[in-house]
Parts: structure tokens; C-alpha cells; sequence
């Protein structure tokens, strides 16, 4: 792994070997979270943006070079290079003249996790591991057991109770071994690490394993390339764990280091108000006290986010904004989106564009600013609150007369 010079600390810095240490740092347990150090004057000599934008692959696969993998492991499915599309609607109407949508939700399992999982699946082949766990309120489990049946390792994954039965049927389609955990995300969290010490199993938590935040910064590379490697202004995305927003600065900033793109973009972190605790440690710059998550939007609906390190470190260092978004607007999001752009996109997924419409409305995104939303799961993946969002069908008998009284009724004809 020579392009990889070590794993260092976010919380007391300390550098350890790869091949010493898979997970956190020895030092700070748990809360040691590890970032992948790579060598970028060895980069710079030997290899280019050109190298990169010439590979035939659009995918995740193109990214290799940058990803700390010594060889191809990656599943075979097409994970990443996901369209990104110019607002035709939105944008204008909200006076944003260059808004940018990245639909994630086009993955293999339909969710942004994909990526983490990619790359969490080409570490545990690399290290011959035959057995993955996961926790999730759905997406990274749906996602870990979709990517992990493709290659043939098994999957044991720990969910809340409360997890949509549509990621359920996912896990239980691939095969999946699943544990349903009497209490909250957190809960299944912890009890995932315990069957870690315990049983020796690999584990895809990104809140833990240092290697899923690579696989998630590979939506920040794609989205430097697809803007001909210029950085747009804003990059907005919603915020649960602290992961994803985690991922993105680490995908600009290894692009910045390699001076493939002249700045960072300033990161804006979307958090629903009943699960909003990176939000408040942000703005009180003390540490991150957990709270009692209470949202629709169940994939970012955390009481301890378990990221939170990683998250407050880019938020920092790009001068980032952190918003809060009403679960009534992120249900207006997710009819605004389907109805405007064409794209079902589902709570946690939209909350991100619930909060770039707070932002423009407040004056705090300027009309010539480049901004990309993503939107990191499908609408199908949670249809209990789209049904919220937008009502029951009009039902009418099978009769002429009965489809013309409502045709008239609803104002059709």
C-alpha cells in the first residue's frame, strides 16, 4: 500500500501503521477515529486528473488510483458516477441560478452508502475476511448486503426496530442474516461493535472503520470531474452520523492536496430539528452532547453521532454552515423534487434540499453561487412517509358516470 502513509488520529493526531491497526486509535478508543494519510508527492509524480478523466470506467472504479486499495477488489456492480443535473425548476424559482442535483439514489441498493461499501468490501477481500456486520437504520445495511452478495460474503446486520420495512426486504433479498434490535439505531450500534470484539467479524461501520470514509469521497471527486475539476461555491448534503459531509471534505481535500482543483468548497450540513446534535456542537464550539432523535427522516435520525469528529473537522475548515430543516419541510421537499426535477428522493435524502430552499430564502446563498445538493437515497426506500408527503389516490367505481363527477370535481376537464 505505498501510496498510503498511515492512519492518523482526529482527536489526539497520533499516526499508526495500517497493518497494525484496522479500526480506531489504540490511544482514544471509539472516538479515535482514523483517516487514511496518503503520500501526495508520490501522487503528484504518478499520476494526473488526465490519467483519471481517460478511464473508460464510470464508476467508483475510476477512482482506484486515489482509493487505498493495493489492487481491483472492488464489487463488480455499478457503484458511483452517479448524473448530476442542473436544476431546471428549483434553482430558478429560488433564485439560484446555478443549482446542481446529484441524484445518489441511482446506486445499486438505491442509496449513497454504496460508495462506503464499495470500498469497505475491497478492504475486508483484501484482508481475506469472510464474514461482514453492519449497523443501520437501513441504507448501509441494504447496501452492505446488496454489494457483499455479488462477491459472496456472507452478512450479519443489526437494525432498529423501527427501520422502514422497505430496507428490511432489501437486507432479506440479499440474503442478509438480520438482527433486530429491541431499542434505537445507537443501541444496534454498540451492539454491532460487541459481535465485532466478540466474534471477529469485519466491520462496515463508518463511524468506526476508516476505510468506509474513502469509498464516500469518491461522490466529491465525481463531482469536482463532472464540473470539468472546478469546485462549485456550496456543497450541501444532510447530516445523520456526520459521515457523508465527513467523506465529501475528504474527497475535496485530497483533490485540493494533489492541486487538481484551485479551493474548497465551503460544506453545508442539513440536520432535521428533532436530530440536530452536530448542528449545536458546531455552533457552540463545544463537544457533541447527545439528544433524543426524533425525525421522519429515519437514516439521519441519530442521537450520538458516531462521525462527529470528522464532520465538525470540514465543517471548520471550509467555514461551513450547519442548518436545521422542520420534518413538515422535508416532506415539502420531497413533493417539490419529484413534482419539479423528476427525482424521488426519500426523507434524509431530500433533507439536504430542504435546507438549501432555508438558506436561499434567509439570503444566505448568493444567486451566482455554484451549489450541488445531494440527494443520497430513493424515495422507494421509505414509501410509508411519500405517502404523507402526497396523499391518498382519488378513488372512483367502475363507472363512466363516477369518472366524470370526479373528473369535474378535481377541475380536469
Amino acid at each position: 500500500m505505498g501510496k498510503v502513509v498511515s492512519l492518523k488520529c482526529v482527536v489526539c493526531g497520533k499516526e499508526y501503521d495500517p497493518k497494525k491497526v484496522l479500526y480506531t486509535c489504540p490511544e482514544c478508543g471509539d472516538d479515535g477515529l482514523l483517516d487514511v494519510l496518503y503520500d501526495y508527492e508520490w501522487m503528484k509524480k504518478n499520476l494526473s486528473r488526465e490519467d483519471i478523466s481517460s478511464n473508460p470506467d464510470y464508476s467508483v472504479r475510476r477512482y482506484l488510483p486515489i482509493l487505498p486499495l493495493e489492487k481491483d477488489l472492488l464489487p463488480p456492480l455499478q457503484i458511483g458516477w452517479t448524473p448530476l443535473y442542473q436544476s431546471v425548476k428549483i434553482g430558478p424559482e429560488a433564485g439560484l441560478k446555478h443549482l446542481y442535483i446529484k441524484d445518489d439514489g441511482r446506486n445499486p441498493s438505491a442509496s449513497f452508502k454504496d460508495r462506503a461499501s464499495s470500498v469497505g468490501i475491497g478492504k475486508a477481500r483484501e484482508l481475506k475476511q469472510e464474514i461482514i456486520t453492519a449497523a443501520s437504520t437501513g441504507n448501509a445495511a441494504s447496501s452492505l448486503s446488496c454489494l457483499a452478495a455479488s462477491v459472496g460474503i456472507k452478512t450479519i446486520i443489526f437494525v432498529p426496530k423501527r427501520a422502514p420495512k422497505a430496507k428490511i426486504a432489501q437486507l432479506l433479498i440479499f440474503g442478509a442474516t438480520v438482527l433486530m434490535v429491541d431499542g434505537t439505531y445507537d443501541n444496534a450500534f454498540d451492539l454491532c461493535l460487541e459481535a465485532t470484539r466478540t466474534y471477529g467479524w469485519y466491520n462496515r461501520n463508518t463511524g468506526f472503520n476508516p476505510y468506509l470514509l474513502e469509498g464516500k469521497k469518491t461522490a466529491a471527486l465525481e463531482i469536482a470531474e463532472q464540473l470539468g475539476w472546478k469546485a462549485p461555491d456550496k456543497v450541501v448534503t444532510s447530516v445523520g452520523d456526520g459521515c457523508i459531509i465527513g467523506g465529501i471534505w475528504k474527497g475535496f481535500h485530497d483533490l485540493y492536496q494533489l492541486g487538481w482543483i484551485d479551493k474548497m468548497p465551503q460544506l453545508v450540513g442539513v440536520q432535521a430539528e428533532g436530530s440536530a446534535a452536530i448542528k449545536n456542537a458546531y455552533e457552540k464550539g463545544g463537544p457533541v452532547v447527545p439528544v433524543n432523535a426524533q425525525t421522519i427522516a429515519d437514516s439521519i435520525s441519530v442521537d450520538r453521532p458516531r462521525a462527529a469528529g470528522q464532520a465538525l473537522r470540514g465543517l471548520r475548515d471550509t467555514k461551513g454552515i450547519m442548518v436545521t430543516v422542520s420534518d413538515e419541510e422535508i416532506l415539502d421537499a420531497m413533493r417539490l423534487l419529484g413534482r419539479s426535477e423528476g427525482i424521488f428522493g426519500e426523507p434524509a435524502g431530500v433533507t439536504s434540499l430542504a435546507g438549501v430552499l432555508k438558506l436561499s430564502r434567509e439570503g444566505r446563498i448568493g444567486a451566482d453561487e455554484r451549489v450541488v445538493t445531494i440527494i443520497t437515497g430513493n424515495g422507494l426506500k421509505d414509501v410509508e412517509t411519500a405517502m404523507k408527503a402526497v396523499g391518498q389516490p382519488h378513488l372512483i367505481q367502475n363507472d363512466p358516470d363516477d369518472m366524470k363527477k370526479m373528473v369535474n370535481q378535481l377541475g380536469l376537464a
